[in-house]
């Protein structure tokens, strides 16, 4: 029998009297899973519970009080959660917090990527860590955290958006595998045995050396450059804005040649047998793999619906995709950022260029565009910088907010987004031999750039939290930097979610801003339908 956990608190409450989550810290070990209540310090509030079956009573206690689970890595251990029919509420994810923390004591702390196959289990070889360390682990985040509510805010939607990954990873994004094979067959012909190009690859081969009039390898830059050489063209490199510069017949073979290589190699029959199963693209989402704080991928190319990909994003029957899209989004985080009057007005309305181009371009969208972009990258050359003039004396403060970022990078200090993320430093090498201008445009850049991404996990979290509380409202499909999709047979319920989620992001970082951050939504059967 399994040793009971009744007696623990279900809520705690905070110098307010507000109810908070009491905190239960999941330590595996090699052929088991403790379990340790943990005080308001975040000491052991009693003594460890071993478990050989963790899974039911980790249900258990969710459905009682939704307690924060406090744990090594969500990628780690929430995964064996999900096959086991187990979904949490909150977390603290002790390694990602762990590399919130260093980097803003300027240490780089990569967490050690977690084991993605589908058997693994809370007890694979990884080496845990001992409980002991683990809470004392805990209890130095909590100390390290302190009262910085912005600091607070930015670790619970890191742990939350680790929760949301390992469940889209889990779920899945519908996928038609049926019509993703149809349209292999249709672009590069059938399937080839394992080793070999496809058809159309050969065909163009054969094509590209007719060209020429000698074999030539279209995979080898070297090969046609001397090829292009022999034929009397003068060409620098292969690169495709180059080779479209070209007059000969063998330039569209080439570039067409590429298009059918890099669907081959990137989403082609091997990708699919890794990546899809059940009609379900399931990737691996890396949270915090960028440093600005945005998304990255362990294979699979999760971060992006590639052009060919998105044919075969079906949804299911009676189901539809609600896909948003925050428009505009680093311009307006800018707005609210630096709280320039004349920007956050701007930022009121559905299209924010309008109001700039209106207020310091003579109407002309596209300067304001260019000028507002150019300031958020650091494009102060030709044009930009003429532009970029007009723009710093009608939106000063917006134009100053950057610049000092900008400074700043130049000097080699570290710059932060708004809830605290820190940036790398330079590195020693740096100050001698760095570029200290390109330095510059990169903490330019961060300021903005994070906190966009803050934003955005804050919309995820909460969004995941209503589409739970809400059964049958939909679930998380896919998540790309501003972009969510929801996978729904209620699309009506799912939209209203997502517009709240958005609200509430906005209200968290920002309180009571007149910057509107308005979504771009469309309701669709396939990802590919036009919006």
């Amino acid at each position: 029998m399994e040793p009971s956990t009744s007696g623990w608190r279900r809520l705690s409450l905070d110098e307010n009297n507000e109810p908070q989550p009491v905190r239960v810290l999941v330590a595996p070990t090699s052929n088991s899973t403790v379990l340790v209540e943990l005080a308001d310090d975040g000491t052991p509030a009693g003594p460890p519970t071993e478990l050989v079956d963790a899974a039911d009573t980790i249900a258990r206690l969710e459905s009682d009080g939704h307690p924060r689970w406090v744990w090594e890595s969500t990628a780690r251990t929430y995964p064996t959660l999900l096959r086991a029919g187990v979904r949490v509420d909150r977390c603290h994810d002790l390694s990602l917090t762990e590399a919130l923390l260093r980097m803003r004591q300027g240490e780089l702390y990569v967490p050690q990527a977690a084991v993605t196959d589908d058997e693994s289990t809370l007890f694979d070889a990884y080496r845990y860590p001992t409980v002991d360390s683990v809470v004392e682990w805990y209890r130095d985040h909590e100390s390290r955290i302190g009262d910085s509510r912005r600091l607070r805010l930015l670790t619970a939607a890191e742990s939350a958006g680790a929760l949301a990954a390992a469940e889209m990873s889990y779920t899945g994004l519908p996928f038609s595998s049926s019509m993703h094979e149809a349209y292999l067959r249709e672009t590069l012909g059938p399937r080839p045995a394992d080793g070999d190009r496809p058809a159309e690859m050969l065909a163009l081969e054969d094509k590209i050396s007719d060209a020429f009039g000698r074999r030539v390898n279209p995979n080898s830059p070297p090969e046609v450059l001397s090829a292009f050489a022999r034929a009397g063209v003068e060409v620098t490199s292969t690169r495709a804005h180059v080779l479209r510069a070209v007059d000969h017949p063998a330039v569209a073979l080439l570039l067409r040649h590429r298009d059918l290589a890099k669907l081959f190699s990137t989403n082609g029959w091997s990708w699919a047998d890794t990546w899809v199963r059940d009609n379900r693209f399931r990737p691996v989402y890396v949270p915090g793999g960028v440093v600005s704080g945005r998304w990255a991928s362990r294979g699979g190319g999760a971060l992006q619906i590639p052009k060919s990909l998105r044919g075969s994003v079906v949804a299911d029957p009676e189901h539809v995709l609600v896909i948003a899209d925050a428009g505009q989004l680093e311009p307006r985080i800018l707005a609210a950022l630096s709280g320039d009057p004349n920007m956050m007005d701007a930022a009121g309305a559905d299209d924010l260029y309008a109001p700039v181009a209106a207020a310091a371009f003579a109407g002309d969208r596209a300067k304001a565009k260019v000028a507002v972009l150019g300031v958020l990258y650091g494009a102060t050359a030709g044009e930009a910088r003429s532009l970029l003039a007009m723009l710093r004396r009608r939106f000063p403060v917006a134009v100053e907010y950057v610049e000092r970022a900008a400074r700043a990078g130049e000097r080699g200090e570290v710059v932060h987004s708004h809830l605290g993320r820190a940036c790398p430093p330079p590195t020693q090498e740096w100050y001698t031999h760095g570029d200290a201008h390109a330095r510059g445009r990169f903490t330019r850049n961060f300021v903005v750039q994070a906190t966009a991404s803050e934003w955005a996990l804050c919309l995820l979290a909460d969004l995941r939290r209503r589409l739970a509380e809400d059964p049958g409202s939909g679930e998380l499909v896919f998540f790309q930097h501003d972009e969510v999709v929801v996978h729904t047979r209620d699309p009506e319920r799912a939209t209203d979610h997502v517009v709240a989620a958005s609200n509430t992001a906005t209200r968290l970082l920002f309180g009571d801003t007149p910057v509107r951050f308005p979504l771009d939504l469309a309701v669709r059967e396939c990802y590919a339908e036009p919006g």
